[in-house]
């Protein structure tokens, strides 16, 4: 059943709902500044033609453009892609943003010097398409560069939490296996080289308790709304406590009562497509 056409659709068609619901650009501000540093990072020349994966509201394509890099996003969430196009507008920046889904993304071989994708492609459920479809478009020696959250950091304890109480798509693995290190390596082994992994820490720093926190996540970050939408209303304040217990556990914040000051990890993934 976890491979038929009718559940894949299924799936999709909920994951794309999921990213539509909320707004995605109140969390992404929390990224914003972690996104222009990875980018600086990976020290992209002008001119280079880019491709960001999972574009999202426009967090590495930005950047990427103010930098001289000639851009196109893509993401399966048209809202998204407004919110990335009116960024891209206000700054006088020519970026292309394109509705589309990282596991058949609409571009000819060969067509990019660079891919990009920040906490983006890590969603997309079939990792092994996923993988190839990277490639794909890849010039041959064309750089590959994933931001992808840890299971163990914060973000992939709290998609551990949340799944635990909400369920996930059968026999698809989760989307924090692309940051763990072995098994990233193993999927990336047939098309790219040169494999350079780091794990990178990143601060969540929201001034609002930590029920505060899990409110304002429930409340913008689509995925988080949709796994309560789909509890009744016992379970729905079991997962909301339990997400609680979590944030207030993993709290660095002076003020807990006022803010939260969270540690959290991604794993940088820099490859090359081989020749």
């Amino acid at each position: 059943m976890s491979s038929s056409p009718l559940y894949m659709h299924q799936v999709k068609q909920s994951m794309r709902a999921a990213w539509m619901a909320g707004d995605f650009s109140k969390i992404a501000k929390n990224t914003a500044a972690e996104a222009e540093t990875f980018v600086i990072r990976l020290n992209i020349a002008p001119g280079t033609e880019v491709l960001d994966v999972a574009c999202g509201t426009g967090n590495t394509a930005i950047p990427l453009a103010r930098r001289g890099a000639r851009v196109t996003g893509v993401d399966i969430a048209p809202n998204l892609l407004e919110q990335a196009r009116a960024r891209a507008t206000a700054e006088g920046l020519e970026i292309a943003f394109h509705e589309g889904d990282a596991e058949q993304l609409p571009y000819p071989d060969a067509s990019f010097d660079a891919v990009v994708t920040m906490f983006g492609a890590m969603f997309a459920p079939r990792h092994e398409m996923v993988a190839a479809e990277l490639a794909r478009v890849l010039k041959p020696g064309g750089l590959l560069a994933m931001a992808n959250w840890t299971p163990g950091g914060f973000a992939g304890q709290m998609f551990h939490v949340t799944a635990r109480h909400a369920g996930a798509p059968m026999g698809l693995a989760p989307p924090v296996h692309w940051g763990h290190a072995m098994i990233v390596r193993g999927r990336l082994a047939a098309g790219f080289e040169n494999v350079e992994l780091e794990n990178i820490a990143i601060e969540f720093d929201i001034p609002a308790s930590p029920a505060g926190a899990v409110a304002f996540f429930r409340t913008f970050f689509g995925p988080t709304q949709a796994a309560f939408d789909s509890l009744d209303e016992h379970g729905q304040a079991e997962l909301a406590a339990d997400l609680e217990a979590l944030w207030a556990d993993a709290n660095r914040a002076a003020d807990p009562a006022s803010r939260t000051l969270i540690e959290n990890e991604y794993l940088q993934v820099v490859a090359r497509r081989k020749s």
